[in-house]
């Protein structure tokens, strides 16, 4: 069983950063970031597929927002920069064997943490 466990979260004013930590029990060759505005359906923002060494945004967070791996300590991370409102969300780390694409597609994942919350205000 995969276990993955998020940090990190918090409020920050527009314009700010925040960093996202997923502690895995191991890393699947696919991982990612997920969040889910209240009210909305759950969007991928973004996921690096580490057998293809590749990374891959959804066009609302390139340039602002980075993923990033540590293999030593099987965690994932989301650094967020620029940070808006509109970035509000509970955020989810999941972890997937799909590795064809690298993908924002929840079907190509079949693990999930519990999320944690951002909060940026205006």
């Amino acid at each position: 069983q995969v276990q993955l466990v998020e940090s990190g979260g918090g409020s920050v004013q527009a314009g700010g950063s925040l960093r996202l930590s997923c502690a895995a029990s191991i890393v699947m060759p696919q991982m990612a970031w997920f969040r889910q505005a209240l009210g909305k359906e759950r969007e991928g923002v973004a996921a690096v597929n580490i057998g293809r060494d590749d990374a891959t945004y959804a066009d609302s967070v390139k340039g602002r927002f980075t993923i990033s791996l540590d293999k030593s300590k099987n965690t994932v991370y989301l650094d967020m920069n620029s940070l808006k409102p509109e970035d509000t969300a509970l955020y989810y780390c999941a972890a997937g064997w799909y590795t064809a694409t690298t993908s924002l597609r929840s079907t190509a994942y079949g693990y999930w943490g519990q999320g944690t919350q951002v909060t940026v205000s205006s």
